[in-house]
């Protein structure tokens, strides 16, 4: 092999556990996520332990898909026709993504997770708050999706408590703690999503959030920017001047500077999200989601770091 091939290879090696990977060679083959949406609220929206929701949250709490008026069955099997059509799939992972699945009634929950017993099924993925974590809805879940691989994801954004306040989460980071410690006592795995460019965080915050997902042995993570949705509070701040957003470089920088610290065990889910342009006032600097994310993955292999290199 020529030292122009090499270095083509470094350029366009992934330099952390991307999440396709694991899936691949913990199944074989492809896997696709299929997001289901019910009709939920959060804990933080109703006055149960905030009003409002937070402050960066739309009205379609974390998804933008819209197949709500379909039931969970219906929404799984006409999203597994789309995309088993258009990617050649046949494996798939159910996706609860929107608002807190674990703050409906438990007959209700049990029976969505009941309906993802479908051909082709693999695995369940649940997203919700690390506080809201009852034990009956955790036994409710693991006699329901036997014979399935179930994860929850939980929403932490970060690790620094004022933010966390300023942000109307509603929970801190020992609530979070504890819900980690809870869910380990079942057969599941633990993923966490966490927003990389919040104003309020230093670089302190977002290594010490590599510290803490290493140190309570998490199994995924889910990066996010901050991204301005319309009719939101955030907005609001924004256009008020209350807060001013941190720009693209300065977000690429915490994203590599996390991922340096990151156990190199911890399989990252992805390093950049997106919304959809109509709903947003802003979203990952007006660029595409997909040219920041190959962006990150130049300069870390332009400067041989790689996830976890930074771990002491």
């Amino acid at each position: 092999m020529s030292l122009k091939d090499n270095s083509q290879l470094k350029k366009n090696k992934v330099p952390y556990r991307q999440y396709s990977d694991y899936l691949k060679e913990k199944y074989g083959q492809k896997v696709y996520k299929l997001p289901v949406k019910l009709n939920l609220t959060c804990p933080n929206r109703d006055g149960t332990c905030a009003y409002g929701g937070c402050i960066f949250c739309g009205e379609e709490g974390g998804s933008f898909e819209n197949l709500e008026q379909l039931s969970v069955r219906d929404q799984l099997l006409t999203n597994m026709a789309y995309i088993g059509k258009k990617y050649h799939a046949n494996k798939f992972i159910a996706y609860f993504q929107n608002f807190t699945n674990t703050y409906q009634p438990l007959a209700s929950y049990q029976r969505a997770l009941a309906d993802c017993r479908l051909e082709n099924i693999v695995g369940v993925n649940i997203s919700t708050r690390p506080d809201f974590l009852g034990e009956e809805y955790l036994l409710a879940t693991e006699e329901t999706c036997q014979g399935l691989d179930v994860c929850f994801e939980l929403g932490l954004q970060s690790v620094n408590n004022h933010t966390l306040k300023i942000l109307n989460r509603g929970h801190y980071l020992s609530d979070f703690i504890e819900g980690v410690l809870r869910l380990k006592k079942y057969p599941f795995r633990i993923g966490v999503h966490l927003i990389m460019d919040l104003p309020w965080d230093d670089e302190l915050d977002i290594i010490e959030a590599a510290k803490i997902l290493n140190a309570l042995q998490v199994d995924e993570v889910k990066l996010h920017s901050l991204y301005v949705l319309k009719n939101t509070t955030l907005e609001k701040m924004l256009l008020n001047g209350e807060v001013a957003l941190l720009n693209k470089e300065t977000f690429q920088k915490r994203v590599i500077l996390f991922l340096s610290h990151l156990d190199p065990n911890i399989v990252v889910q992805r390093i950049i999200g997106r919304a959809p342009k109509e709903a947003s006032r802003f979203c990952n600097f007006g660029e595409s989601w997909w040219k920041i994310r190959d962006e990150i993955i130049d300069q870390m292999n332009m400067q041989s770091i790689e996830q976890g290199s930074s771990i002491r």
